[in-house]
């Protein structure tokens, strides 16, 4: 297995190529998920669709094998994890830490992404909710000191990584972590969903700002009846 090993701590072994690579898609059953799975199938990535239902996962999984003619398997979360090589966590908010506590025994050495956005949803409206940690990405590497957490995909539109009738979503992922290797990897793993790009967008206590920005896209959407992402400048 071709690795690129790191002195980082905690110690990480990054994977020089995607080629080959089980990924992780946990809460996969999910609107973000399930399209993040489906689009990473579709770049011929071996897609593990995780679910606290390992059942209901490998239902989900059968659809989109369906769907997009690349076989998935569905399986509980902590059964994914433990068999990917990069781990992507999809979830509502008020799932993360249970989740990020489940799966700490398995994933030590590999990169989780992490893709949650602590929001709350009432009747004025959507807004960022602040997290002691800082953000749910330094949650996360406070709870798995031996995996390095990169944050991405926060502000993707789940519509239209589903929809069929967009083979191509033009979206920028901005890209957030502590350690170059698994940022630019995690960069790559976006690019390979055509028409996005992964931005590099700072270390980890930068994580606060990309994931309280999904509120204002959210309200943005709702107003104008879009699916709006991000597009950066000048790079």
């Amino acid at each position: 297995m071709n690795m690129t090993i790191f002195d980082d701590e905690p110690a990480l072994a990054v994977p020089s190529s995607l080629e080959g690579r089980r990924i992780a898609v946990l809460g996969g059953t999910g609107p973000q998920g399930r399209g993040l799975a489906r689009r990473f199938a579709l770049a011929g990535l071996d897609v593990l669709l995780g679910s606290r239902d390992g059942g209901r996962a490998q239902e989900m999984a059968d659809e989109l094998a369906a769907e997009t003619g690349r076989p998935l398997v569905g399986l509980d979360n902590v059964s994914a994890a433990a068999e990917a090589d990069v781990v992507l966590l999809v979830v509502p908010w008020d799932g993360h830490e249970t989740l990020v506590k489940e799966i700490a025994h398995v994933v030590g050495g590999k990169v989780v992404v992490d893709c949650v956005n602590p929001l709350s949803f009432g009747k004025h409206g959507c807004s960022p909710i602040l997290v002691s940690e800082g953000s749910a990405v330094e949650q996360a590497q406070m709870l798995l000191p031996d995996a390095v957490v990169v944050g991405a995909f926060n502000t993707i539109s789940a519509v239209l990584l589903n929809d069929p009738q967009h083979p191509s979503v033009e979206t920028d992922v901005l890209v957030v972590g502590n350690v170059r290797a698994a940022t630019d990897m995690v960069q790559d793993l976006a690019g390979m969903i055509p028409g996005v790009r992964g931005v590099y967008a700072g270390k980890q206590f930068n994580a606060h700002q990309v994931e309280a920005f999904t509120a204002n896209l959210i309200s943005m959407n709702r107003r104008y009846k879009s699916h709006a992402g991000i597009r950066v400048t000048d790079i």
